[in-house]
């Protein structure tokens, strides 16, 4: 295996002529890089330190085909030190120690400093980052980490800390569009071997989701296709946008269901659904779908949904996501996905509270202070006749006996009687709830004041 950076790109090798399109166009220089100008730009911080020789370790943190690799390899062909490049995927702990070493040796006896281009960092378990830490905080390599993950999740803090973090975002369709021309005329790329239409590249620069490798291999399967069919080679016969879709077929959505992506999108749903914004909902709910999601954990946060931000403004919320889960498990998919998307909407379109939610959070943090105290002896049961003697259920009423179907005895300890948890809003069945509520607060009330000639509360 060649991990010699000067030698990785394959638009500098005229004997490669048959790599992929993508990595034929890759940048020659930093100029060519489009869609990164905060950082590449004229005063960017990455070309900055580029021009000064004085890359330091740092993480690159962005999509697919940003231009990830594509720095790096600029950042090797333009510094005087010795550059490795390495997957995270195929290589282990011991082999990077071995080149580690080497560098160190290397470094003090002639000066000349590693890079260590370290593709999908994130692949690396925390024992395996831990064992570059020390090689990196001596500067014995200088470590270029690339990463389609949060770094925030997938790499450990000490190694973040001795880094410096690049964000890359996603190519514009303008930018994805810029590629795509400089790929249909450059030498290096098609050179004019076929044509598109404004509409097929339009449709090829949106579908391809910001990704550059994505834009030009579907340029490459379009080209292949069009040649095959004898049409493109002019542009009075130029590849329409009808004709791109034909040969692309249906692209899966960018969906990775163990990484950020996944978070982001649930995160989403959820507030959307919060927002009573159903198209929205509907929408994420299909991304995660049509991704190939666990239909199972969408029903699972759904279900929590209609507790955590309905409540009891819409009772029946909780029976229709308990329902699209059943339904998703009876049935699977793709039949049970139109189970969940009419939970999601019902409870997209449902008045919202969470009442709930902060009520048991409030007795919750009354039970982790700690003071915790006993249940009041008239709540206890009774079911031996030392129990009774001791008091228990002594004074305890049964409400459905009386007239007014309530008691008049407390059910909190003392030390919390009249504390309020559950206060219902003013959405749904919570405001019948809140009328319920005020008139059992009404009825003990009146019973607390003194006793008229017409009994209780009747001055």
């Amino acid at each position: 295996m060649n991990n010699d950076l000067f030698a990785a790109s394959a638009g500098d090798d005229p004997a490669r002529p048959h790599a992929p399109l993508a990595d034929r166009m890759r940048p020659a220089g930093l100029d060519e890089i489009v869609g990164q100008a905060d950082l590449v730009g004229p005063k960017g911080p990455l070309r900055l330190l580029l021009e000064a020789d004085a890359v330091p370790s740092l993480l690159l943190w962005g999509p697919p085909g940003c231009g990830k690799t594509t720095l790096a390899r600029l950042i090797a062909s333009r510094t005087a030190a010795r550059c490795l490049e390495y997957s995270a995927v195929s290589v282990g702990t011991k082999e990077l120690k071995a080149v580690m070493a080497d560098a160190q040796k290397l470094q003090r006896a002639t000066g000349t400093r590693t890079i260590l281009f370290l593709d999908e960092i994130h692949r690396f378990n925390k024992a395996q980052q831990d064992a570059l830490l020390p090689w990196v905080e001596r500067g014995d390599v200088t470590l270029i980490g690339a990463t389609t993950e949060n770094p925030s999740f997938e790499v450990n803090s000490a190694l973040i800390s001795r880094t410096r973090l690049f964000v890359l975002t996603p190519l514009k369709p303008e930018d994805i569009r810029l590629l795509l021309d400089r790929a249909l005329t450059d030498p290096r790329g098609l050179a004019g071997a076929v044509h598109l239409a404004d509409d097929g590249l339009e449709l090829l620069a949106e579908m391809c989701e910001g990704d550059a490798r994505a834009a030009l291999g579907q340029l490459e399967t379009v080209a292949l296709a069009a040649r095959a069919d004898g049409i493109g080679a002019t542009a009075a016969a130029a590849v329409s946008a009808e004709r791109v879709a034909e040969y692309i077929q249906t692209r899966a959505a960018r969906y990775d269901k163990a990484g950020e992506e996944h978070f982001n999108i649930i995160s989403a749903l959820h507030k959307s659904m919060r927002n009573s914004d159903v198209n929205a909902a509907l929408y994420w709910l299909t991304r995660m779908l049509e991704g190939g999601e666990d239909p199972l954990y969408i029903a699972r946060r759904v279900v929590r949904f209609a507790s955590e931000d309905i409540g009891l403004a819409e009772p029946t919320a909780l029976r229709q996501a308990l329902d699209a889960r059943d339904a998703v498990h009876f049935l699977g998919m793709p039949e049970g996905a139109l189970a969940l998307a009419q939970a999601v909407v019902y409870l997209t379109l449902s008045p919202k509270s969470n009442a709930l939610y902060k009520g048991y959070q409030k007795a919750a943090r009354e039970v982790a202070r700690g003071h915790n105290p006993p249940v009041p002896l008239h709540l206890r049961n009774a079911p031996t006749r030392l129990m009774k003697g001791l008091g228990y259920g002594k004074g305890y009423v049964y409400a459905p006996d009386t007239a007014d179907g309530v008691a008049e005895m407390s059910c909190l300890p003392d030390t919390l009687r009249g504390t309020d948890y559950f206060e219902p809003g003013r959405r749904g069945f919570e405001a019948e709830l809140a009328e319920r509520m005020a008139r059992i607060r009404r009825w003990h009330e009146r019973r607390q004041e003194p006793e008229g000639p017409n009994g209780p509360g009747e001055a």
